[in-house]
């Protein structure tokens, strides 16, 4: 692992870092945040997932989550949103391709050699931080936004009791129904939809998935809220299941990180609640 940079922030360190990917096979970059801590402590630990277009650096840069992570005492993980390089296929649009793996393992060709975000998400960056940082796992939570709030629901919902908590910022609700998810996941997992069900937050709650609580906030001033999000499919899935959720559409804001970065400190709050229990 090779440390990029480490600087100084709030009481605790920021650092990114590179590595070789087995489960992508490409370098991968993310960053962490370990706030100050005894000697031989180790720390909850919680994953964000980036959204369309992203790398590490927009929540690290944007997301204004370090004094919260210090107070609370929370190692803070980014990872970027897809595999890079040269060798890496890509499409012209931003919505597939390079900064749009979906956190999907794809099965299609030319994008399955690259494109496993799954894997390195659910597995290989898990075991990573467990070797090089002062973490306690059976601590974990996740968050994202975006397409890394599909992400971090569907990873949470299919790995039940890994994580001990799970929010969001503005998910991508039900990537069957909607224009983004369509295109990504006919493209990476081919036509048959049964297959999509897998990324799909609302059908794995449909097919009997469940957590023990979840948080979500959107705004409703958010351009992509009605034909790409569908937060009202959510909230109707977790209303039919029965499921403690907390999705609180909040007046005015938008997609930005202007957004992200207001509600960031109230998500970290909330998580430090159950990853401390």
């Amino acid at each position: 692992m090779e440390t990029v940079s480490e600087n100084r922030s709030h009481g605790g360190t920021q650092g990114v870092y590179r590595h070789q990917s087995t489960a992508t096979g490409t370098e991968m970059t993310f960053s962490v945040f370990v706030p100050d801590h005894a000697e031989g402590q180790v720390l909850p630990v919680l994953t964000y997932l980036s959204g369309l277009t992203c790398t590490h650096a927009n929540v690290t840069e944007k997301g204004e989550y370090r004094a919260a992570c210090a107070k609370h005492g929370i190692v803070f993980v980014a990872p970027d949103t897809s595999p890079r390089g040269e060798d890496v296929p890509d499409d012209e649009a931003y919505d597939f391709g390079k900064g749009a793996a979906f956190y999907v393992d794809a099965t299609q060709e030319p994008w399955s050699a690259h494109y496993r975000m799954r894997s390195y998400v659910e597995h290989e960056l898990p075991a990573l931080i467990q070797s090089r940082f002062p973490v306690d796992m059976a601590r974990q939570g996740i968050t994202g936004h975006s397409m890394g709030g599909h992400g971090a629901l569907t990873i949470s919902l299919r790995n039940p009791g890994r994580y001990r908590s799970t929010s969001a910022f503005a998910p991508i609700a039900s990537p069957l129904n909607c224009p983004w998810g369509e295109k990504a996941l006919s493209g990476y997992i081919g036509a048959d939809r049964a297959e999509w069900r897998q990324y799909d937050a609302c059908a794995l709650i449909e097919d009997g998935a469940r957590l023990p609580d979840l948080l979500v906030d959107q705004g409703t001033g958010d351009n992509f809220l009605e034909d790409q999000l569908k937060t009202h499919l959510l909230q109707q899935a977790v209303d039919a299941a029965g499921m403690t959720a907390q999705i609180r559409m909040q007046p005015g804001y938008d997609h930005s990180y202007y957004f992200i970065s207001t509600f960031m400190a109230d998500h970290v709050a909330w998580h430090a609640n159950r990853l401390k229990r």
